[in-house]
């Protein structure tokens, strides 16, 4: 991250990031996914490779924008952004419907994608060593999965299923270079939505933990 931060310095207000190399500025997440020695056993699973096995359909892509908008709009643990700002965002992502029965994220493998839930619902798993499945939540419309992967090129945590058709915005790890390369406020912005996220998330756990301690 330190990388990040000083392309981010190194902006000097302006929209688009100046005095850096080109070869620099658009690949410090993409490489990532390259340069990990401790996950060199998992699978690194692209959104590429994987949109194809999904059956994945493109979206009509003003409906995926009203989507996007629409819910990021209402979750105050997203961005601070601008209608006009949010739809400047949109060009960075890919809207996408898969059908119900489809592994969209799999536990253990390295992914270079986060997907955010537009419409239908997912099961999140935990699979168990001897096969079984234990169901940790499902998600709905709004809610992001995948982006600890996204930021640290490390494994799932857990497995995610579409249980109805759904709707996805999709952004990989290319087009989040692309992102900070041209666009670096909104890339922080989204950066910043990304760690508000999973600083709730592990408040919720540590909540979850210390009440199942309590009770020991």
């Amino acid at each position: 991250m330190k990388r990040l931060l000083e392309r981010f310095r190194n902006t000097g207000g302006h929209s688009r990031p100046v005095g850096l190399e080109q070869e620099q500025a658009s690949d410090f997440f993409s490489t990532m996914f390259v340069e990990r020695a401790d996950d060199a056993d998992s699978v690194l699973a692209t959104w590429s490779a994987r949109a194809a096995d999904l059956h994945a359909e493109p979206c009509e892509r003003k409906r995926g924008i009203d989507l996007f908008t629409r819910h990021c709009g209402e979750d105050r643990h997203v961005m601070a952004l601008t209608a006009a700002q949010l739809h400047q965002l949109t060009e960075y992502l890919q809207f996408v419907i898969v059908p119900a029965g489809q592994e969209v994220i799999g536990q253990d493998e390295r992914g270079d994608y986060l997907l955010i839930v537009l419409e239908g619902t997912l099961a999140v798993d935990c699979v168990q060593p001897w096969g079984g499945r234990m169901r940790l939540a499902e998600a709905r419309a709004g809610e992001m999965l995948g982006e600890m992967s996204l930021l640290d090129a490390g494994t799932r945590s857990s497995t995610c299923t579409t249980l109805t058709p759904c709707v996805f915005a999709v952004l990989d790890a290319p087009r989040l270079d692309q992102l900070v390369q041209h666009e670096p406020r909104l890339a922080l912005a989204l950066l910043s939505a990304l760690s508000r996220r999973l600083s709730l998330r592990l408040r919720q756990v540590s909540a979850r933990l210390t009440a199942l301690l309590s009770r020991s």
